[in-house]
């Protein structure tokens, strides 16, 4: 009996001694818990208005998106009027190319029949002459 008494006596003693070796354990744990509650607490204050601030930039962002998207379509049909004018001058620029051939093809006749003009009327005078 005496040596269940002894054990009895061993396990006591090795509880107190757990539980004063766990007290400052559970006092310090209990500790950090404030300060991680604290610390939660002061990123959620700090993290809320940011995320309000993103909420109300991806909102603008998306009136600029739709915005953007309605004119494309303006866009498009600026760039098609565009290349329609550009088609425009290209015929304009072939006729007038063209009209500018025919009048410099019709000026080198011109020079030409005046030439040979002057050059029969000299002809003629000299042979009356």
């Amino acid at each position: 009996m005496i040596l269940i008494n002894i054990a009895a006596l061993i396990v006591a003693v090795a509880v107190v001694v757990l539980v004063i070796a766990i007290i400052p354990l559970i006092r310090e744990l209990k500790a950090t818990s404030i300060a991680l509650r604290e610390v939660v607490l002061r990123m959620d204050s700090d993290i809320q208005p940011t995320i309000r601030e993103l909420h109300a930039t991806l909102s603008d962002l998306n009136v600029i998106t739709s915005g953007a998207a309605e004119k494309v379509e303006d866009v498009k049909r600026f760039m098609s009027a565009v290349g329609e004018t550009g088609k425009g001058l290209r015929t304009i620029s072939t006729v007038v190319s063209g009209t500018a051939t025919a009048l410099s093809n019709s000026a080198l006749w011109l020079t030409g029949a005046k030439v040979a003009g002057s050059f029969m009327l000299e002809k003629l005078t000299k042979k009356r002459g």
